[in-house]
């Protein structure tokens, strides 16, 4: 061979093997292995709702001095005690995180029409406010109402409101697919059954369920939708064998800490809400003759 036709083989070689089959949107493209023999494609769905399991919420101390150093030890020290408080709790159960915003304070004068008007100059820095603010991240739900009525006896400046979240752990996630799976099964049947035909082997389980939107249709996108979720109960999808039970909460510090005998006497109710999770799997099956 010569020397200019091997290196043109050589070119164009890596460009034939990085070539797709087909491109997407043509109507025609070659079938998968296993979609030689007829097969039905079941895409699982299902739902649950569980309740939240994070709660999320800020506590803030404003102190006001002339100066910047007294208005930081006045913040801090307002703090030190919920800070304490809420670390007693355990680090497993609640994580803090502490930061400082300071805010100066201009000499003020009025214009002739009466509006008061800060006088924004270094200059003319009147006093300092800074805030202490405390973020709080509950993470075991059993403490949440405690750790709130801290806050609240607590006296910071600002509270707000609790954002509820959820973090699924491992035992749900597994769970939740391992439905998905049993409800593609179930879809599958009632097809089948429905048209004269038995489910033969099963030839591949997608838990992404990227097979059932766009690989059996030969090119085109997806199948344009989803069928409806099956709703599932959370509690029969997981695994209790394995879960270890949490520790109870922490007893109360003696009678003679303030900060706890002003918290028992704060009445706080709070429920974290429901969120739902979904899961999808895809189960191809082969078809026999009925």
């Amino acid at each position: 061979m010569k020397p200019t036709l091997l290196l043109a083989a050589l070119i164009a070689a890596p460009a034939l093997a990085q070539t797709p089959p087909a491109t997407i949107g043509q109507p025609f493209i070659p079938a998968p292995w296993w979609m030689k023999d007829p097969v039905i494609a079941a895409m699982g769905h299902v739902r649950t709702e569980v309740p939240a399991n994070r709660a999320q919420f800020a506590v803030r101390f404003s102190v006001v001095e002339k100066t910047a150093a007294a208005a930081t030890a006045g913040a801090t020290a307002k703090a030190r005690a919920l800070d304490a408080a809420l670390a007693a709790l355990g680090r497993e159960r609640v994580r803090l995180t502490t930061s400082l915003m300071t805010r100066p304070l201009y000499d003020q004068y009025r214009q002739k029409d009466g509006t008061l008007v800060d006088n924004q100059r270094a200059d003319r820095i009147d006093a300092y406010e800074v805030t202490s603010i405390l973020s709080i991240e509950v993470r075991d739900m059993e403490v949440l109402e405690r750790a709130y009525r801290l806050a609240v006896a607590a006296q910071p400046s600002a509270i707000d409101r609790p954002n509820f979240s959820l973090q699924p752990d491992n035992e749900l996630k597994t769970g939740l697919y391992e439905a998905a799976v049993k409800d593609a099964a179930r879809r599958a049947r009632l097809a089948t059954a429905a048209a004269g035909a038995r489910l033969g082997m099963v030839k591949i389980i997608d838990p992404t369920g990227s097979v059932c939107e766009t690989e059996v249709l030969a090119g085109w996108h997806s199948y344009g939708g989803s069928a409806p979720a099956t709703d599932v109960d959370a509690r029969q999808i997981m695994v209790t064998g394995s879960r270890v039970a949490a520790p109870p909460p922490p007893a109360a510090p003696p009678a003679f800490d303030s900060l706890e005998q002003r918290a028992a006497e704060v009445q706080v109710t709070l429920q974290p809400p429901l969120r739902e999770l979904t899961a999808q799997a895809c189960v191809i099956y082969g078809l026999t003759p009925g």
